[in-house]
């Protein structure tokens, strides 16, 4: 796993995708290979989203692949089933942290609080997500954990071209989860060449 967070550290920024047609994921990922973004963060807030992740997986064995927004044990061994290397949760559920452990998947979860760190890192996790990153109190919030607790972070929810720099700046940083590169209608219009220009304009701005 620590080879995995050596990439995820390289890579920078993790698109996070909801997908509506797991058929378009092969164009989508095309789009991100092209443009020097070869990683996908897929979502469970759609029923497609293992169909697509085991898409993905075929069609580009080398890609990192995620799932996030998972929530239940099953969700997880679907994920699993599918080919990802890593799963993401939006919050922190022991139960859930612990089968992924079981399975011997890496889980990021989301924490927000000093109290929700502690409990990670007393589950022994020391890579987790802040999430929601700006409504949660954004840099100021982060560097002040980042100054207590030796865990690395991956910031999400309304991380931008704004502030993404800022984000990475932090040694506790090690990437950051974002979705302005893939917005969900252009996915559904299938405007591959639009993404394409967005994934390289966030290549480029690192």
């Amino acid at each position: 796993m620590s080879t995995l967070l050596e990439t995820l550290s390289t890579l920078k920024i993790i698109p996070v995708i909801a997908i509506q047609n797991a058929d378009d994921a092969v164009a989508l990922g095309q789009a991100l290979m092209d443009n020097g973004m070869p990683s996908a963060e897929i979502t469970f807030r759609t029923p497609a989203a293992a169909e697509a992740i085991r898409q993905l997986r075929a069609a580009f064995p080398a890609m990192i692949i995620g799932a996030g927004t998972v929530l239940t044990t099953d969700q997880v061994d679907q994920a699993i089933d599918a080919g990802v290397d890593f799963i993401v949760s939006p919050g922190l559920n022991p139960r859930i942290v612990q089968y992924c452990q079981a399975r011997g998947v890496l889980m990021i979860p989301g924490v927000n609080n000093p109290s929700l760190v502690e409990q990670a890192m007393e589950l022994g996790l020391r890579t987790l997500k802040f999430f929601p990153a700006e409504p949660s109190g954004g840099l100021p919030m982060l560097k002040a954990m980042s100054a207590v607790y030796p865990v690395r972070f991956m910031p999400t929810g309304g991380v931008s071209p704004a502030n993404v720099k800022d984000y990475l700046a932090l040694n506790s940083v090690f990437a950051c989860g974002g979705t302005w590169m893939v917005p969900a209608d252009l996915i559904e219009k299938q405007e591959w060449d639009k993404i394409g220009a967005l994934v390289r304009e966030a290549v480029a701005a690192l």
